[in-house]
């Protein structure tokens, strides 16, 4: 056969090999590389503080001396509220005085509950959204909303949208990292830092309480380093080969890459999960001496060490089984033990970041997945409590480009919902996103024949928080 009539015979096939090397598996690729923000902007990483069971706005960030002045009586008929919440607030009731003391704190004069010292220090580096709407009023969806913008199973976490957009600084340790309470999971489980459609490399990483928090962490004797690296190159290869013979393989190159970063892991991790190389007075800062401020004080400071070594995005989670932020009764009991376990945590993580210059470099987000009624319609207890109630969450940030001591949203003199229209929780998530840089018009990914969002139809950035 001469050249012309094997190339004759043979261009679709020289064709489908380019084509299929065009659709192959993205292999040694990495998906965590870093990548550009869409428009500059100082944040670089992302610490969400994720506070689970509803904490109650007008116990800790609203002073609201109406409801001193209604005590015991029923909560006048509220406008603009629907479902169970409506049903609530027209149901037998008494409102509920906050029982704890607030004070103004700062040149912004930022009303504090006094169950929060440390944090109040802090209240001229905070921005608050006040009177945000989520779109159930029960944990399950709540909380999914809140941390994947959507109520129901399967839709990309925001610490995954995050690390699809940004990728990581660090390709020795994950981009995205989850610090769980010791107590036990949330509500929604590992669905709520999953990547749901996007590639599985993008994921949240679990680290579990304590010196191992990641299983087999630490290297084996056997076999030696090299010999291990020749077994993880064999392991590859299989893997690789395996993946080129499937058009979808996320979820197996997200394996391949798991086992490298692993070995790479075994190297640096257990240096960065020892805090007995932290000062003493950094150990303090942090509540770490303390045995109830102890737990969440370790989360946060591991927050901080990781994001100071290029982690993208560390979620910490506070509230769990019946320590949940969840008072259907006895505030005047659960809440100051919520409040001990979190202020010197956050109020140490905030100033260690402003006196090592990373704060510019850090949005910090707070937020739980719904607020709390002002009402209890529980009329016999003798240690009241508040109900779920989806028109009032706040979440505040500090860092990055926000605009520190600024206000944006006002609940009425109830604390019960905005006094204008309700501020879509998808706001607060472009709000995020715009603040780290990311647009989230092209932070998008196509999947079942739509471009998926993690603010669905479209959200309005909050410029006024931001600087």
């Amino acid at each position: 056969m001469n050249r012309r009539d094997f190339l004759t015979q043979s261009y679709l096939g020289l064709g489908g090999l380019a084509l299929s090397a065009l659709g192959a598996p993205k292999g040694a690729e990495n998906p965590l590389l870093p990548r550009p923000q869409h428009f500059p902007v100082k944040a670089k990483r992302c610490i969400f503080l994720f506070m689970e069971g509803g904490v109650s706005q007008m116990d800790l960030f609203e002073h609201r001396p109406a409801l001193q002045q209604y005590a015991g009586r029923q909560i006048p008929p509220p406008r603009g509220t629907v479902g169970e919440i409506a049903t609530f607030a027209a149901a037998p009731n008494r409102v509920v005085p906050s029982p704890f003391r607030f004070a103004q704190h700062g040149q912004s004069g930022r009303w504090m509950c006094d169950l929060l010292p440390n944090l109040a220090a802090c209240a001229d580096d905070l921005a608050f959204i006040h009177g945000i709407k989520v779109d159930n009023n029960n944990h399950g969806p709540a909380v999914y909303h809140t941390l994947t913008g959507n109520m129901f199973p399967g839709s990309a976490s925001v610490g995954a949208w995050v690390t699809y957009g940004l990728g990581s600084e660090n390709q020795s340790l994950p981009g995205f990292v989850v610090l769980g309470d010791r107590r036990g999971a949330p509500i929604g489980g590992a669905g709520v830092w999953g990547n749901g459609f996007l590639p599985a490399a993008y994921q949240g990483t679990i680290f579990r309480p304590g010196d191992t928090p990641i299983v087999d962490l630490k290297p084996r004797p056997q076999p030696a380093p090299d010999a291990q690296r020749k077994e993880l190159d064999l392991l590859r290869w299989l893997n690789e080969k395996h993946a080129a013979e499937r058009s979808d393989s996320s979820e197996l190159e997200a394996r391949i890459a798991a086992y490298e970063l692993a070995f790479r892991m075994q190297a640096q991790a257990p240096e960065l999960v020892d805090l007995s190389r932290e000062s003493e007075a950094t150990r303090k800062l942090y509540g770490i001496d303390n045995p109830v401020s102890e737990p969440f004080g370790r989360q946060c400071l591991l927050a901080r060490r990781m994001i100071e070594r290029g982690v993208r995005f560390v979620m910490a989670l506070h509230g769990a089984g019946g320590d949940r932020w969840d008072d259907h009764g006895d505030i005047k009991g659960r809440v100051p033990k919520h409040c001990a376990e979190v202020d010197r945590p956050v109020g140490g993580l905030l100033r260690d970041l402003k006196s090592r210059g990373l704060l510019e470099e850090t949005l910090v987000v707070w937020a739980s997945e719904m607020g709390r009624t002002p009402f209890d319609n529980n009329l016999v207890t003798d240690k009241p409590g508040r109900d779920h109630n989806q028109y009032g969450l706040v979440v505040w940030m500090a860092g990055g480009n926000t605009r520190a001591g600024a206000t944006f949203g006002q609940t009425d003199d109830f604390g019960l919902r905005n006094l204008e229209e309700p501020i879509p929780l998808r706001d607060v998530h472009a709000t995020l996103l715009h603040a780290l840089g990311l647009d989230q018009e092209r932070l998008t990914f196509l999947h079942a024949g739509r471009f998926k969002k993690l603010t669905d139809i479209g959200g309005r950035v909050i410029r006024e928080v931001l600087a």
